[in-house]
């Protein structure tokens, strides 16, 4: 009998990993992560959850390559994030990472295709697949009406529409969001949350830091707790998110 090839490598692989404050390891800072491991295949939409100050957004830094670990491993899609310098980890953001943030960030001077075209022209894409692709993404997510103007004039719904647009303009293999759903009021909380039910649908690997249980429900099918800066729980649900 043929043999079973083995399963593929996990898109995210946290191994042992330790983050100190406040001076580092070996001086006594307090551990932001201890120990921490995270493995999360192509394709999963995993929901990071915890009170302030368990290591949820330290651990999407290390992720995002903004941050090092004092001990441990982290590999994204093949790439050992934590031994990037800084030029490299900001051309690895730009490949393979997509950032959507509680408030948005986008530059209230540049209009929403302007800021949705802006990191592929970091990245060097030419002018004219990047306003294609623009336009594809704002007519995908349903602020394509909204091209021409500037983000101080969209409701917080669609800045953060614009902001996943912005996120997924180079097609990078993770999404990560940070409380995408804080700053926005219960409609458009809804609205994100739909979005990001449907993108995890269409087959793009998620993960969400939140405080919100609700949302972690309805947009994603596993969820890790973590508290001190450890992982208390890892659980897959076997409901399929709609």
């Amino acid at each position: 009998m043929p043999s079973t090839p083995p399963p593929p490598p996990p898109l995210i692989d946290l191994r042992n990993v330790t983050r100190h404050y406040d001076g580092g390891l070996g001086t006594g800072g307090v551990p932001a992560l201890q120990d921490a491991g995270l493995s999360v295949a192509a394709g999963e939409a995993v929901a990071i959850l915890g009170p302030s100050g368990s290591g949820k957004s330290t651990l999407l830094n290390l992720i995002a390559g903004l941050d090092r670990p004092d001990e441990g491993s982290v590999t994204v899609d093949g790439v050992r994030v934590d031994r990037l310098g800084e030029a490299a980890a900001a051309r690895y953001r730009r490949a393979k990472i997509g950032m959507v943030f509680q408030f948005f960030h986008l530059l209230d001077d540049l209009t929403v295709a302007e800021n949705v075209v802006l990191p592929a022209q970091l990245a060097g894409m030419a002018r004219a697949e990047a306003r294609r692709r623009a336009a594809e993404l704002l007519e995908n997510l349903g602020v394509d009406r909204h091209s021409g103007t500037y983000p101080g004039r969209l409701s917080g719904g669609e800045r953060q529409r614009v902001a996943v647009a912005r996120a997924l303009m180079n097609r990078p293999p993770v999404l990560l969001a940070d409380e995408p759903t804080g700053a926005l009021d219960s409609a458009s909380g809804e609205d994100v949350s739909r979005l990001l039910r449907e993108l995890h649908a269409d087959g793009q690997t998620v993960l969400v830091v939140t405080h919100d249980l609700a949302l972690a429900r309805s947009c994603t099918t596993r969820t890790v707790r973590l508290a001190d800066g450890r992982v208390l729980d890892d659980n897959a649900r076997m409901e399929t998110v709609r």
